[in-house]
């Protein structure tokens, strides 16, 4: 069994172009189209030579395109699925896909980032940029808030027991009962002067 040799994050942010197999892969795309395959080709070359990545310590970018500019950026945060997808061809030419997908409420991937050799460690290091930054999110709402003019070092907020809250809960719905009782009463007496 063969180990794979580790990518580091310096060499995913140094991915910028895709591999030249991806070429050939478009090329064998292109040829299925039949003796049309020209019209693909042109197409799908051209993608090829304006596609670019941006890695960083924010996000992901990706750009093509001649007539028509596209440009996706997605930050880490965004992200909530990551698949890998690869078919017979892109398996013998060494390649993949992985498609990024956030929660905008669309089935399909917002990025899909293809032509990368080191797939499993580009797919590792968005998973780890993906799960660090829910974590640095939940962390962050977990922490208690010093109140306004206290000292913010000293943490004043000390966690409630059970029952604390159900006092707290029960003295909240007392509450709102008594307004509705007062709004109630209000209604009555405006509408009975209303109608003398």
């Amino acid at each position: 069994m063969t180990e794979q040799p580790t990518v580091t994050d310096r060499e995913i942010f140094d991915l910028d172009r895709p591999e030249s197999g991806l070429m050939y892969y478009y090329a064998f795309l292109s040829i299925l189209a039949g003796p049309f395959f020209f019209i693909p080709l042109i197409a799908l070359y051209f993608r090829y030579r304006t596609m670019r990545y941006r890695f960083d310590d924010e996000g992901v970018s990706m750009r093509w395109g001649v007539l028509f500019h596209r440009e996706i950026n997605l930050t880490y945060a965004r992200i909530q699925d990551i698949h890998l997808v690869s078919n017979i061809v892109e398996r013998w030419l060494g390649l993949a896909r992985i498609k990024i997908q956030t929660a905008s409420g669309s089935a399909k991937a917002e990025m899909t980032v293809e032509g990368i050799g080191e797939f499993q460690a580009l797919r590792d290091f968005l998973y780890a940029r993906m799960r660090g930054n829910r974590e640095d999110q939940k962390a962050s709402m977990a922490q208690p808030v010093a109140p306004t003019g206290g000292d913010p070092t000293v943490n004043t907020l000390e966690p409630a027991t059970a029952s604390e809250l159900t006092a707290t809960l029960n003295q909240v719905a007392a509450e709102l009962r008594a307004l509705r009782l007062a709004l109630t009463e209000r209604t009555t007496v405006s509408s009975e002067v209303n109608d003398a």
